[in-house]
């Protein structure tokens, strides 16, 4: 029983601990601009990696296509 019991504690306080499961939404004009940045940085660089591989790979088909991309 005390088992259980500290079992269940330890349960329900670490779920206070661990990062939501999603990023909530902006709620400034700044923190907008800089999701926006941080989404056009990721994309050049997933452009630019995909530049340098090689588009027979089984990476290639899977990381640098996207739907409307042009085949």
């Amino acid at each position: 029983m005390r088992m259980a019991l500290i079992t269940t504690a330890a349960f329900a306080t670490s779920a206070c601990t661990f990062p939501q499961a999603y990023d909530p939404e902006p709620t400034s004009v700044y923190q907008w601009e800089r999701r926006q940045e941080g989404i056009q940085r990721r994309e050049a660089e997933r452009v630019r990696l995909c530049g340098m591989m090689n588009k027979d790979s089984d990476r290639y088909k899977r990381d640098c296509n996207r739907p409307g991309d042009p085949n």
